[in-house]
């Protein structure tokens, strides 16, 4: 896979675990690395072939600056970048739950966007959540293709909502593969057999739903005949809607929690 990246130099401030997959993934995908630097507190994590770096390098402001940290780090980023010289042209930010008056108020760009990956996109199957105002940006798009799905979300307010179910959602789906391959043992099979099945399991399922011309919910009901034992299974996380309400409170808390960091950043 070969893409066409924005031209200029790329600079990444952070290059931990989903900063480092996105590089990566970059890469992978035909990104010159010589092309990339990246400012770490250790020097240390970036791939073969790019500049990594302690401190701001005495350069013009590249092209592309993706801010690769945990919120918390953003006052410690804007000092970091304040003797930059000039700015840049994009400006991405995965700083999870800091909204764009935050980042516009701290720091100095042509276009700034929003993005929230999640982890697979280490893989090329993840998803990102876009948000700018006004108009799609294709720099930040060709960014965001080789990572795997990507969506611009039209209203800010629902970011927080979207990063509950798609940045934090394989947290939540590989937790629920461990508890299938859980219960699985407790029928009596051998633990690690019954988690190979239960990846296996969904592994399969997710590519035929991301592939199915019907919902889900339609998908769920061909595979559970009437009476049959997959629907003997389904009326238990059917009852009083348990499964579905465990996962609104599930979303709701990772929601409350990037509400609450945006409103730290302001």
């Amino acid at each position: 896979m070969s893409v066409r990246f924005p031209e200029g130099p790329l600079w990444l401030i952070g290059c931990g675990n989903m900063g480092g997959a996105m590089l990566r993934r970059w890469i992978a995908a035909g990104l010159d690395p010589a092309t990339v630097t990246v400012i770490t507190r250790s020097g240390k994590g970036a791939p073969e072939g790019v500049r990594s770096l302690t401190a701001l390098p005495d350069e013009e402001a590249p092209a592309t600056l993706m801010l690769a940290l945990k919120p918390q780090q953003i006052e410690a980023a804007q000092a970091l970048l304040a003797p930059m010289k000039g700015a840049p042209t994009l400006l991405l930010s995965i700083l999870a739950g800091v909204d764009h008056a935050a980042l516009s108020a701290r720091f100095a760009a042509e276009m700034i966007v929003r993005a929230m990956p999640n982890l697979p996109v280490a893989i090329g199957k993840g998803v990102t959540s876009l948000y700018a105002p006004g108009e799609p940006i294709a720099a930040a798009e060709a960014f965001a293709a080789p990572l795997g799905h990507y969506e611009w979300i039209a209203d800010e307010a629902h970011f927080d909502a979207v990063t509950a179910l798609a940045g934090c959602g394989p947290g939540f789906v590989f937790r629920f593969a461990d508890a299938l391959a859980k219960a699985g043992a407790a029928l009596g099979l051998p633990a690690d057999q019954a988690a190979r099945l239960a990846i296996a399991t969904l592994e399969g399922s997710a590519i035929m739903a991301a592939d199915a011309d019907v919902s889900p919910a339609v998908l769920a009901d061909r595979v559970a005949s009437p009476g049959g034992s997959t629907r003997e299974g389904l009326n238990v996380l059917d009852r009083n809607d348990a499964l579905v309400t465990l996962l609104k409170e599930t979303l709701a808390a990772s929601e409350c929690r990037n509400a609450e960091m945006a409103a730290a950043a302001r």
